[in-house]
């Protein structure tokens, strides 16, 4: 079956109303979305594919087919350190609160865990503020080969890197008009964080979650990545920094076994705050100021490396704690904490950085 008729097939199927609609295997899934990727498939077509999967709701099945074709179109390199942290903040970015997570890497990196973390320039729904506005806000690279963010990991001076969708998988960048036409999130925004270009000799996915049945759908998707375990935090904006007032929860796996379920109180790492995370500057948008709010995010980011104490300086203790209790380099939080403090105190995540 050529590629047009399969996915006339499959839209015949998925997309026949509230109660006929069908669910298709991962064989389907994944042949359609390689369709797709390589540019075969009508945008009308390729629209209906993602909108009528998410009006059915993706099983399990069609969320890993669709994950195995962009796997195959990606450009993917193994990295020779034996922790790998994978980053997944949500690539829609920020549009109401900072992005304390851009200045986690050098900091986890100080702390002995390499670490990568990926995003593009804009995508919908959110058309928010992402890690790439604050790497180029920083001055650093954001295109980047895999091979070069690679070699900056594997640098124990450096121990870091940001990587571009457009970098790594260019097939299912190029989609990004498309995905902005059609306006909500698909499938797409539930599996590009999880794609993993670069894995070490351990990888371990950290990601945020808003909804609750999202950590099981996640950790099987990690899992059929390649990741060996997954952190799921329920975070700001759906990301993995922790409210910083209110309790919240994080979920850590091995593989698609749930290992621990924890509450996660701020208090119990003696961090005291009024809001749960930091606001935009008044006057501030997404929609006109992106590059102000990035260059606000590098001012506020350099000091809590420096050691100066802030929202942004707990944002970074809470979040590089969870992620030290889970990489199991500290016994529990408390310690994490402390371990965490040490490093933002001392300045020498700033130098890395």
């Amino acid at each position: 079956m050529n590629s047009k008729t399969l996915i006339k097939s499959i839209i015949q199927r998925i997309a026949t109303g509230p109660d006929l609609s069908k669910n298709i295997d991962f064989a389907e899934a994944k042949a359609g979305m390689q369709a797709i990727l390589k540019g075969e498939i009508d945008e009308v077509q390729a629209a209906i594919f993602l909108i009528a999967l998410r009006m059915k709701r993706e099983t399990m099945e069609e969320n890993e087919g669709i994950l195995a074709a962009i796997l195959a179109q990606s450009d993917k390199q193994q990295v020779g350190v034996d922790d790998l942290v994978d980053l997944g903040d949500p690539y829609s970015g920020y549009n109401r609160s900072i992005p304390v997570s851009s200045f986690l890497p050098p900091l986890l990196a100080e702390l002995g865990l390499p670490t990568v973390i990926h995003g593009l320039d804009s995508i919908s729904p959110k058309f928010g503020l992402t890690h790439r506005h604050i790497n180029q806000a920083l001055g650093l690279s954001v295109d980047s080969s895999s091979a070069e963010a690679k070699s900056r990991i594997e640098n124990p001076s450096i121990g870091w890197a940001y990587i571009d969708q457009n970098s790594y998988c260019k097939g299912l960048h190029n989609l990004a008009p498309l995905r902005n036409k059609i306006i909500k999130r698909s499938v797409i925004n539930t599996v590009e964080t999880l794609i993993g270009a670069l894995k070490g000799k351990k990888t371990h996915a950290i990601l945020g979650y808003v909804h609750k049945p999202y950590p099981p759908i996640y950790a099987h998707l990690a899992n059929a990545s390649g990741m060996d375990t997954a952190l799921l935090v329920r975070g700001v904006e759906g990301g993995v920094i922790p409210s910083l007032r209110q309790q919240g929860l994080m979920i850590s796996y091995h593989g698609i076994d749930e290992k621990n379920r924890v509450d996660i109180n701020p208090a119990d790492l003696n961090i005291s705050q009024n809001m749960r995370a930091i606001g935009f500057p008044e006057g501030l948008a997404v929609e006109n100021d992106i590059t102000k709010l990035a260059n606000h995010t590098v001012k506020l980011g350099k000091s809590a490396l420096s050691g100066e104490r802030g929202m942004f300086y707990d944002g970074l203790v809470l979040a590089g704690s969870l992620v030290l209790w889970h990489t199991e380099k500290a016994r529990n939080l408390a310690e994490a904490g402390e371990i965490v403090r040490s490093v933002l105190d001392s300045g020498k995540a700033l130098n890395r950085l």
